[in-house]
Formats: structure tokens, sequence, C-alpha cells
């Protein structure tokens, strides 16, 4: 058994947590609120007001939230890394920078704490499943101690290289995701001139040489436009993440760019 913090029971980390506990690891979560307290109680975590108490005799600390903002402000000005011990390691699920992921680095080194981004691929269902892809970033020796942690919820856990890797692998992969969502479109927009309902279109096509798993989850909701409502929070704040990193980083989207604006 190991004790591990959680920063972020949301719509994602809830099902995280959830998963630790079943596979017998006790977790200490933050809750803000009275009623996100009880919540977290009732699937048998212990719930914590107080970000630094999340770190405390952890052997690791979980972040699961939305934004750099969000990750800098529990990490860096809100004591939770001082309050971790030497030997832990902090683990990031949230689609950030990796300039922030190296600032991270920078305070926790010295203070004997190990530094993983894993950033994610797949929804609650995946995480239910025990089956939420994982593209890891940090040191050999640090990837291998939160392993068989992060297995309670993730398969595969591909270890892509130092840290900062999980996210660069993670905003390639979102430029695609995003750059299909246009394709889809435009592809919606010819079968609307040709006379082809979306609704035919994306029940015909993913049996054909074009599928791809985007064009599934179409079919599903029968329109580009439904799917892309479902996403559109998560996928519009990856977009300007991978927007930013690429910039920052002298990079060019290429023909990306120009699939990932079609139609929005």
């Amino acid at each position: 058994m190991s004790r591990i913090g959680f920063i972020g029971a949301g719509r994602m980390g809830m099902p995280m947590v959830e998963r630790h506990l079943g596979a017998g690891h006790e977790v200490r979560v933050l809750g803000r609120t009275d009623d996100k307290r009880a919540d977290i109680e009732r699937v048998g975590a212990k719930a914590v007001s107080d970000v630094a108490e999340v770190g405390v005799d952890a052997d690791l600390v979980t972040v699961c939230v939305f934004t750099d903002a969000q990750v800098r402000e529990v990490c860096l000005e809100r004591g939770l890394l001082q309050a971790m011990p030497r030997g832990s390691t902090l683990v990031v699920h949230t689609t950030i920078s990796p300039a922030t992921i190296d600032d991270l680095v920078a305070v926790a080194e010295p203070l004997g704490i190990a530094v993983v981004d894993a950033a994610v691929s797949g929804g609650p269902h995946d995480i239910a499943a025990g089956d939420l892809a994982l593209f890891v970033g940090g040191t050999e020796d640090a990837v291998a101690h939160v392993g068989p942690m992060l297995k309670s919820y993730g398969n595969p856990l591909l270890h892509v290289g130092p840290s900062g890797s999980g996210l660069r692998v993670k905003l390639v992969n979102n430029a695609l995701f995003a750059a299909q969502i246009g394709l889809l479109a435009e592809a919606e927009e010819l079968g609307r001139q040709l006379g082809v309902a979306p609704e035919t279109l994306f029940e015909a096509l993913p049996h054909g040489s074009a599928a791809c798993k985007i064009m599934g989850n179409v079919a599903m909701r029968g329109s580009v436009e439904a799917f892309r409502s479902s996403v559109g929070e998560f996928i519009s704040k990856d977009v300007s993440v991978v927007r930013n990193t690429v910039a920052e980083l002298g990079a060019d989207l290429g023909v990306l760019d120009t699939a990932i604006s079609a139609r929005t």
C-alpha cells in the first residue's frame, strides 16, 4: 500500500481516486468545500482542506487540475512541494506547457522530490476500466517508482523521455486530434453538398478505409458539431497550449494549423 495525495478530484480526478482506493492505496484528497469533502469521504478517501496537508508523508502526489496557472498555484504558491517528503514524487496529469514542468523541477529537485509529467489521453470511462493512456516524462527511477501506482488506472504507461516529454507527445496528440475534427467538419460539409446527411455519413464512414478513432466518437453523436460541443472546453484550452508552446519553441504546426482552424 502506498500513501497518495491528490489535487483535482473532478470529472477525471475522482475516478482516479476511486481506482487508487480499489488498488488498496491510502488516498488523501484536497476538498475545497464541505460538499466536495463529503463526496471524497463517501468514496473512502481522506478529505483535507489545505493544499500543503495533501503532501505530508505522501509517496506520490498527483495534480489533475485544468490550467498552467492552477498547477503553479498549488505546487509553487501554496506550499505543496515544501510539504512533500524527500524521496516522494509529484505527478502532473494536467495538459500544460513543458516550461511549467521545467519550473517545477527547478524547485523540486533541491528538495529531493522527483517530478513526472503523465499526460493523459482518454476519458472517465477509460479510467474506470483501468485503460487510460499515459504519456510519461521523467527519469527512469522516478517513472519506475510511480509506475505501480499509476497502473491503478493507466494502461498503457508510455515512458517517452525525460521531464516534459510526456507533455510534448500530448501536445502533438492534441494537435492531431483537433486537426481530425477540422477534417471531419470539411468531410461533413462535402457530404451535405453531395446530398448525404451527417448522421448517414458518419454511420457509414467508420466502416471504410478513412475510419479513425475520433470518427467513431463523432458517429455516436451524429455530427461534428455535436461532438465538438461535448469536448469544446477541453479541446479549446489544449489547442491554446499547443499554439503557445509551438510559438515558444519556434516550431511550426504546418498544415495541422489549417485543419485545426477548419469550420470553427
